[in-house]
């Protein structure tokens, strides 16, 4: 009784949508401005806009930006436009946080453009594990989107995917 073994995943019209696979290339940098206020909480205007002046823009050529204090320090938000103006020739994004919510941001943008129209009416899982650092929000957005258009979502790998997703006939 030798019975072929049928891989019943392979032969299923089911597609993988891997977040992974739309993750945003280029290099991700850190900018903290706490350096330039007096003694790391204090911001003086005069001293601020010294510090931008000098500081070296083209490090940040083609970068994704986060900019923030890593001080307990109140800093006006002008002081953060302030360094927008001058990471805008150089930087291709520039968000005022952590690397976390600059990853967010990327993923937005990227999922609101992509055309999901290839998978209409197809059953689709969403890729659960990441090596890359995809944002918790990155799968509600891709949720929304394929809702939009699959026959039905899962999350998961098709030998375990949790059904979340179908649509009525």
């Amino acid at each position: 009784m030798s019975e072929e073994i049928v891989n019943r995943v392979s032969a299923s019209p089911l597609v993988t949508f891997d977040l992974e696979d739309h993750y945003p290339k280029g290099k991700r940098m850190v900018l903290d401005i706490s350096p330039w206020l007096m003694e790391g909480v204090i911001l003086r205007e005069k001293e601020f806009r010294a510090e931008v002046e000098a500081h070296n823009w083209e490090q940040y050529e083609d970068a994704f930006v986060a900019v923030h204090c890593s001080m307990d320090a109140i800093v006006p938000g002008w002081a953060f436009m302030l360094v927008t103006t001058r990471l805008q020739p150089f930087a291709t994004e520039v968000v005022q946080g952590s690397l976390e919510l600059l990853e967010t941001v990327l993923y937005q943008k990227t999922l609101d453009a992509l055309d999901v129209s290839h998978l209409k009416d197809k059953p689709v899982i969403i890729k659960g594990c990441a090596n890359k650092p995809v944002p918790p929000n990155a799968y509600i957005w891709a949720t929304r989107k394929l809702q939009g258009v699959a026959r039905s979502v899962m999350y998961g790998e098709a030998c375990s995917s949790v059904p979340l997703f179908k649509k009525k006939k």
